[in-house]
């Protein structure tokens, strides 16, 4: 459900700008802010770049372009089925 907020005239324009760069609406460059600051302050001692990383990551995952490896076993899931053969453990 979207609820309308209201940010500073600054945010905004900045938001625009960044939106244009990174091809997302201006409404989804906030989201995605408002994400990583969340992530941030959950994790303080994770550098912005790793987080960003896990991120891209993730979404890698999801259209199926990599595998997800299991940090406990170190055993990757999914590579085979998806033929990804960039995986150092296949």
């Amino acid at each position: 459900m979207a609820t309308a907020v209201k940010v500073s005239d600054e945010l905004f324009e900045k938001a625009k700008t960044k939106s244009k760069v990174y091809k997302r609406s201006i409404a989804g460059q906030i989201e995605y802010w408002a994400k990583i600051g969340q992530l941030i302050e959950e994790n303080p001692d994770l550098p912005l770049s790793f987080i960003q990383d896990i991120l891209e990551g993730k979404e890698q995952i999801k259209a199926g372009q990599g595998c997800q490896i299991d940090l406990s076993t170190s055993r990757h899931r999914g590579c085979q089925n998806r033929g990804f053969t960039g995986c150092p453990g296949i």
